[in-house]
């Protein structure tokens, strides 16, 4: 296939096994792991977890990504639709409450294959970086139930360094329509499990407390009513490490800064407790639950 699935617009020959685009992968799914998650927002994950499917592969090279060795390493193994439809079923007999399929955006007609051989009777979930191609997005209508991008920068020249993407704040405003029109308001159900809806990311960044202010009010005023989840897991991973600013953690106050200016503008939604940035929150990806 010629691909012109993300922002990228690579154009390129993806064989089923081979792909020299900035996804790095093939044109056939690769997985890394697919297993009953606990660590998304509790509407998400519940009390038995989300059926996580982590897609190897990303058109979005961020330098702190946590999921390091898959997005940008490429570990994972080529599964055929077949195999993925039946992963969806595996986990929706674990007692999934959900099938989230993380970083898909390389794989998007197999994932729609996939889902046409099998659609499991549980909400599906597009969990994304939010950069994403809005014709791509269009594809995915009535197949996705929940998407969960994230919003990570207002600043095209920050998202350049960080992730590769100067055009990304522009990019992602429109992903995020796209996702509301398709979906619509949120809904959940009596226990609070979300199955319908788009719920909006932002991982505050180191030092970067003023752009995350600047997001959260973007989100407020051009997505009014949108689910919120603001998140403080943020740990330096990759070439981070090696950058100084984005070598650390957040601070407390730096996020109590954001949190009150969350609660100022009145945007509702969930917050993420700083316990959360650990390595040990990062899943092995060691091909549980692919074969």
């Amino acid at each position: 296939m010629i691909c012109t699935l993300c922002p990228r617009n690579c154009r390129v020959e993806r064989e089923d096994t081979q792909g020299r685009g900035v996804c790095g992968v093939g044109s056939m799914p690769k997985v890394a792991r697919a297993a009953l998650h606990m660590w998304e927002e509790p509407c998400i994950s519940g009390t038995r977890g989300s059926g996580a499917v982590f897609f190897s592969g990303c058109g979005l090279k961020c330098i702190f990504c946590q999921n390091e060795s898959i997005s940008h390493g490429g570990e994972g193994e080529y599964v055929t639709p077949k195999r993925l439809s039946e992963i969806f079923r595996e986990l929706e007999a674990q007692g999934a409450h959900n099938i989230n399929l993380v970083t898909a955006a390389q794989f998007v007609p197999a994932v729609i294959a996939a889902l046409d051989m099998y659609r499991p009777n549980i909400p599906i979930v597009y969990n994304s970086s939010g950069y994403e191609s809005v014709e791509t997005l269009k594809l995915l209508e009535g197949y996705v139930d929940i998407y969960l991008p994230d919003f990570k920068y207002i600043d095209g020249q920050m998202a350049k360094l960080l992730s590769g993407a100067a055009d990304y704040p522009g990019v992602a405003m429109a992903a995020i329509a796209e996702m509301l029109r398709q979906t619509g308001p949120a809904a959940y159900d009596e226990d609070g499990m979300m199955l319908r809806g788009t719920q909006i990311r932002h991982l505050v960044l180191p030092g970067l407390t003023g752009d995350s202010m600047k997001i959260l009010s973007v989100i407020a005023d051009e997505f009014p009513g949108a689910a919120v989840s603001l998140m403080g897991q943020y740990v330096p991973f990759g070439r981070a490490l090696q950058m100084p600013g984005m070598n650390r953690r957040i601070k407390k106050k730096e996020y109590a800064r954001v949190l009150a200016h969350m609660e100022a503008i009145g945007l509702k939604g969930y917050r993420q407790e700083l316990e959360s940035a650990s390595e040990a929150f990062v899943p092995a990806f060691d091909g549980t639950g692919v074969s």
